[in-house]
């Protein structure tokens, strides 16, 4: 590699990750002061169980990601499986339709969803914002399953139905063991967008219903408080071991099959 593009990436990387490691090693700050570097101290982490708010939004939050990304995922896996057919009507505009949310802006989005729950008389809470999200996610799934689909080998497939296997066997025991990385990804993917996801939560949230989000940019507009760095380092650390033990696991199914990786 040429050394100007290995300073390149280099540069890439210190602007993409120095940030976040600056808020990594702060949420082992004693001092109270963020910005002031006081020793090393894990106060902070213990400080979260006290804080009754951060706990209640946490939990909001993952009871929402896992709920979302779970609906999302299956309907976004059925979504792909109707756009591989080249035979299906009006296939241009369902793909547009599909994938319009990913280029939507957010605003417009959680606008529209609280237009369609006011509409429909449904008041505003969990429920309100586990539709919303994956209603945004389930787009990032059918892109990352289409892909998938599209990669596989059609003649497994006919092998199978030639055998004599139903359709739904040959999805259960060839299809789906095939496109597993790619729906697992797609779970990991919509399960961080739910996470991470502050504009369509705040227009369809309720009593009650404060993500970890909302409740830290509250939080961050008084001020940046240890606390604060401490649980995005926690969110950091789990989303990080998630798509470590995705990658393991895609990687192990490749050796198993027979792909290198």
């Amino acid at each position: 590699m040429h050394p100007l593009a290995r300073i390149a990436l280099a540069l890439g990387l210190a602007f993409l990750y120095g940030p976040i490691l600056l808020l990594v090693v702060y949420s082992f700050n004693e001092s109270r002061l963020v910005t002031v570097w006081g020793g090393f101290s894990t106060r902070w982490y213990a400080a979260l169980l006290a804080d009754s708010a951060l706990v209640a939004a946490t939990t909001v939050t993952l009871k929402v990601a896992l709920a979302s990304a779970s609906l999302a995922t299956v309907l976004g896996t059925l979504a792909a499986f109707a756009l591989d057919r080249r035979r299906l009507p009006g296939r241009p505009l369902l793909s547009g339709l599909v994938y319009a949310p990913m280029v939507m802006p957010e605003v417009i989005t959680g606008l529209s969803l609280l237009l369609l729950f006011v509409g429909l008389g449904i008041d505003r809470g969990l429920v309100t914002i586990v539709i919303a999200h994956a209603t945004f996610t389930l787009s990032f799934v059918a892109v990352v399953v289409q892909a998938r689909l599209r990669s596989i080998d059609r003649s497994l497939l006919e092998a199978a139905a030639d055998l004599g296997a139903p359709p739904e066997q040959v999805f259960f025991t060839v299809t789906l063991p095939l496109i597993a990385p790619a729906v697992i990804a797609g779970f990991l993917l919509a399960f961080t967008l739910s996470m991470d996801d502050l504009v369509i939560a705040s227009f369809v949230s309720g009593p009650g219903a404060t993500t970890l989000p909302m409740r830290l940019y509250s939080q961050v507009r008084l001020g940046v408080t240890p606390e604060i760095n401490a649980i995005s380092t926690l969110l950091i650390a789990a989303v990080s071991l998630g798509v470590l033990a995705a990658s393991l696991i895609a990687a192990r199914r490749g050796r198993a099959a027979g792909v290198p990786v």
